[in-house]
């Protein structure tokens, strides 16, 4: 497939990307003094005990891990190594690639979760979701998730996929 570099973004383009850009500036702080005050975490942070926590058995490979939250390998290192120290993760080898890390979530990060989800949802739906309906809701998710796929399709490397051996 063969892509055109158009010379310039129309008026209904510029106003929806400026409109997404200051919604996620808008947005993002708020979230993260949630984080912050309720449990003491980084955005980042919240991100990696959130998917650990809906990991069937609570555990994922680093790399997966790293790939899911769009973050660099060595930045989420440090991240995880921070969350180890408050003993909400555990960190070991895989049985099945020495190589690789296992990152597990413990029973006190679950109980850092429970702790931070009420009022992160409260926070997400009283500044994105009250001004708007269902059905907006529905759209934004369906356009929102259009954009991901493409963006992933060629992700920067702390997003792209690692082969699976």
């Amino acid at each position: 497939m063969t892509e055109t570099t158009p010379a310039s973004l129309t008026p209904t383009q510029l106003a929806a990307y400026f409109a997404f850009t200051e919604v996620s500036g808008l947005l993002r702080p708020a979230v993260e003094r949630q984080l912050r005050d309720v449990g003491g975490l980084s955005y980042v942070q919240f991100q990696l005990l959130a998917r650990l926590g809906d990991a069937p058995d609570g555990n994922q490979r680093m790399t997966d891990l790293a790939d899911g939250v769009v973050y660099s390998r060595s930045g989420l290192t440090y991240q995880a190594q921070l969350l180890e120290q408050r003993g909400l993760i555990t960190r070991s080898p895989s049985p099945e690639d020495e190589r690789s890390t296992v990152v597990a979530i413990t029973p006190v990060g679950r109980d850092v979760l429970t702790a931070v989800f009420p009022g992160h949802i409260n926070t997400v739906h009283q500044l994105l979701f009250a001004p708007i309906s269902d059905g907006d809701a529905d759209d934004l998710a369906r356009i929102l998730g259009c954009v991901n796929a493409h963006l992933r399709a060629a992700p920067p490397r702390s997003a792209n996929r690692r082969r699976s051996k």
